[in-house]
């Protein structure tokens, strides 16, 4: 798929190295075609590289996308060079009255603090509340999803004792779900967070269908009936090294962290990591764009 991305973007040049096609504003403004419109409300920290692992992830398929990148307003982001979100980034006030054919709402690194301690949690809901009539479906990450649960159906946080760092099988319900379309009946898919979704929390106070899930993860994924909200708990828009930089990242920090489990090899963090999960998450990316998004929405936004 050709991704459109602003002119300029940084991650425009990692991906145009590993043969991923980016087109540029110039270049797609000449096709004659009804691009898709995504908006990616990206709330880590490190903005420009997890940019590159959802751009990575959404290049599989033939659709063009516009890339449009929302942050919470005025929010100050540590991480990330003020000139870069003042150039790629919009505020929810310039694309209030604007519809989008899909959303995208990152992960935080926020699953130790409640709801209401968050900084930005009143303009968050907003957002969520907002995109439940003018996005066409929804894809929620991580903390992400602990925070739609929260808007959608007052689902409060549940926190691990430990945390879930590694990368974990997962069963594909029976199901035909076209999202699951073309996955292997068990998959690996990566893991990073404090938060437990099991599905008997969802079962009991959600009406979302689990489409897949794990003994030692939990649920992994899960949709709501309409298919405009999708729940996705781990992390499948991970580099290969991504674990392995937060489990030094950690230990640099003195938090002795466990070692994520499946990961390197022999158990040796000496070893490099190998990406053990990219097929499953191109094919999720892909069939989400295409049945969930592209499929139903409509011509004319």
């Amino acid at each position: 798929m050709p991704i459109k991305v602003p002119d300029g973007l940084p991650a425009n040049t990692v991906l145009t190295t590993e043969q991923v096609f980016v087109m540029t504003e110039e270049r797609a403004t000449h096709q004659d075609i009804r691009p898709l419109n995504l908006l990616m409300l990206n709330l880590m920290p490190n903005k420009i590289n997890t940019e590159v692992q959802f751009l990575r992830m959404l290049s599989n398929s033939p659709l063009q996308v516009n890339i449009q990148f929302l942050r919470i307003d005025k929010h100050f982001s540590k991480n990330t060079p003020q000139a870069h979100l003042d150039t790629f980034y919009c505020n929810f006030e310039d694309i209030r009255d604007k519809f989008f054919d899909g959303m995208i709402i990152t992960g935080a690194p926020l699953d130790k603090i409640s709801f209401d301690d968050v900084t930005y949690w009143s303009k968050l809901v907003e957002i969520i509340k907002w995109s439940a009539e003018h996005v066409t479906s929804t894809y929620f990450s991580c903390w992400g999803v602990a925070a739609g649960l929260k808007v959608f159906y007052d689902v409060e946080m549940q926190s691990r004792k430990e945390k879930l760092s590694g990368v974990y099988m997962c069963q594909t319900a029976k199901s035909y779900d076209t999202i699951i379309r073309g996955f292997d009946d068990r998959f690996l898919a990566p893991f990073s967070r404090f938060i437990d979704f099991t599905p008997a929390m969802l079962s009991q106070y959600t009406d979302l269908e689990v489409l897949a899930e794990g003994p030692a993860c939990g649920v992994y994924l899960a949709v709501s009936p309409d298919k405009k909200q999708v729940y996705v708990t781990g992390h499948p828009e991970y580099d290969a090294t991504s674990l392995a930089d937060e489990y030094r990242r950690d230990i640099m920090a003195g938090k002795n962290p466990r070692m994520p489990v499946n990961y390197f090899p022999f158990n040796d963090p000496a070893m490099s990591p190998s990406c053990s999960w990219r097929s499953h998450a191109s094919m999720l990316y892909g069939n989400w764009l295409n049945y969930y998004v592209y499929q139903v929405t409509p011509y004319e936004f």
